[in-house]
């Protein structure tokens, strides 16, 4: 019988990623031999990465960094939340957003195809992978400019590493202010910055919908102008962050909490896993 511990499954679970069952065969191989063990469970993981390409990584953490007014927010995904909040893999998040803010990197694809410690960073999550027995991808990176650029990244669980991830870039005011309007998208997930951004297609969209469930709901004939508008403005008000109720104070939008403080918002990213 190979010569290892309870205590040997733990630490090589909790150092490589890979499930109960995967350490104990390998270590039964290895002879209880831990470095064998890591190599074994490497070697097993890379024949699996084409069995892996058809699994779902809906899983993972969201992580960022900002420096001289620049922001990178990364996502990167893993199959199983065991694995997103081990060490290893948030160690390989660290990794491979050090290279996005180094290869100034605005998409996974640029990201994945540049090149870090004498391979291509798809390389570097494929080695991960092979080690922790589980798919694991870039789902998306994103690089925000701005006179200041800020970060806030958000815990929706205590056990797990940060699932939601915002950038904002502002023009004057101060740091506390932008921090309040990157909580503020943390939590009201807008999804432009002004209504100018949305297409007039999906405005027109809405305007059809609208007076459709008036007409349903029997609305009179004189009243349909004003209604449908109301619910179209309603509509930008979910929607554009600069016209949302502030999270802490619903009595303002959050343009009018920024001209207060002497802020312009110039633009923001949000990431939030699996979304």
């Amino acid at each position: 019988m190979a010569n290892y511990t309870a205590a040997d499954i733990k630490a090589l679970r909790e150092q490589t990623g890979a499930g109960m069952l995967d350490v104990k065969k390998a270590l039964d191989e290895a002879d209880g031999d831990k470095g064998k063990a890591t190599e074994i469970l490497r070697v097993k993981g890379l024949k699996g990465v084409t069995k892996r390409e058809g699994r779902s990584a809906s899983n993972g953490l969201v992580t960022a960094k900002v420096e001289g007014g620049v922001g990178t927010l990364l996502e990167i995904n893993c199959e199983t939340d065991f694995v997103a909040k081990g060490d290893k893999f948030i160690e390989l998040a660290d990794k491979v957003l050090a290279q996005a803010v180094a290869a100034k990197a605005t998409d996974a694809q640029s990201l994945l195809e540049s090149t870090v410690d004498g391979g291509t960073v798809q390389d570097m999550l494929d080695q991960a992978g092979a080690t922790i027995g589980e798919k694991i991808e870039v789902r998306r990176v994103g690089r925000l400019e701005g006179e200041n650029v800020v970060s806030y990244l958000h815990k929706t669980s205590p056990d797990l590493p940060a699932q939601i991830g915002v950038l904002v870039a502002t023009k004057g005011g101060d740091e506390q202010t932008a921090k309040d309007v990157a909580m503020h998208i943390a939590a009201f997930s807008p999804t432009v910055l002004t209504r100018d951004e949305i297409d007039a297609e999906t405005v027109e969209n809405e305007r059809r919908v609208a007076e459709a469930t008036a007409k349903e709901e029997g609305k009179p004939e004189a009243a349909l102008p004003k209604i449908i508008e109301g619910r179209v403005n309603g509509y930008f008000k979910e929607n554009v962050l600069l016209e949302q109720p502030f999270a802490k104070d619903s009595k303002k939008t959050v343009q009018k909490v920024a001209e207060e403080a002497g802020a312009d918002v110039t633009g923001f990213l949000r990431f939030k896993v699996g979304v």
